[in-house]
């Protein structure tokens, strides 16, 4: 007959209650902020297809970035291309091994991609608005 095998599950995932490391958050962000620059991509090129149509298409270009909510979607655009470069090169210095890959150094790594992160949004907020 077949072997009974007692299931170590978990009764009750309180999700509230797990703790992710930083090196896990840094990589979920890294993968979600590569989809938004993707998606922005789409974006980006109707907006520049729209102002090189003609100088009518330039100056419903221009209205439409005019608007808080538009730079506020650019500034976040800005900020999700900045966090994922800072992450890539992040991961090419661990790959190309200039980088330990050692939990402590992607501890320090994460969080020093955050803070240039934060500097880089800054900026970019002061160059949208």
């Amino acid at each position: 007959m077949g072997k009974t095998v007692k299931k170590q599950r978990p009764v009750n995932l309180d999700l509230q209650t797990i703790r992710f490391p930083v090196t896990a958050i840094a990589s979920i962000l890294h993968r979600a902020s590569g989809v938004i620059t993707f998606v922005a991509v789409g974006i980006l090129l109707w907006i520049l297809g729209l102002s090189l149509s003609s100088a009518e298409g330039f100056a419903q270009a221009a209205a439409i970035m005019d608007s808080f909510i538009i730079k506020f979607i650019m500034w976040g655009i800005l900020t999700a291309l900045a966090y994922h470069v800072i992450g890539g090169i992040r991961h090419m210095l661990m790959d190309f091994g200039y980088l330990d890959e050692t939990f402590a150094m992607g501890k320090l790594t994460a969080n020093v991609t955050f803070v240039i992160t934060i500097v880089l949004s800054i900026l970019a907020g002061v160059l949208v608005w």
